[in-house]
């Protein structure tokens, strides 16, 4: 088979590239293919391990939505009776498995009017 034919699907959707490495992984190494293709070969392995194993073609620990993201901070906010502020509750996130950035959980927090209880130190 001509390598040339492989231009066809350059522009192609990535499942549609990764389906072309597959067919051509006897002819011609993966790791040349993908770099070729111009997609890594961790990807198209991840891709063969997502469809041998089921699992939908969404990467693993997809972006939750902000309306799933708040009700996990309600239900530390609540299980911590209103102690904790952002950043506390940001490091139970994580603690938790749930991945989000510092600012995003900052900003949901402060939009809905969510905050730690004040502190007794006054100076």
């Amino acid at each position: 088979m001509n390598v040339l034919l492989g231009e066809r699907v350059l522009c192609k959707a990535i499942a549609v590239k990764y389906a072309w490495i597959g067919k051509n992984k006897a002819a011609w190494p993966v790791t040349v293919t993908c770099e070729v293709m111009g997609v890594s070969a961790s990807g198209y392995f991840e891709h063969q391990r997502r469809r041998r194993s089921g699992q939908p073609c969404a990467p693993r620990g997809g972006r939750l939505s902000n309306e799933a993201l708040l009700a996990h901070i309600r239900a530390i906010h609540a299980e911590v009776k209103g102690e904790y502020g952002w950043p506390r509750v940001w490091r139970e996130l994580l603690a938790r498995g749930i991945r989000v950035g510092k600012d995003r959980g900052q900003r949901l927090m402060h939009t809905q009017g969510i905050k730690g209880a004040a502190s007794g130190n006054s100076w």
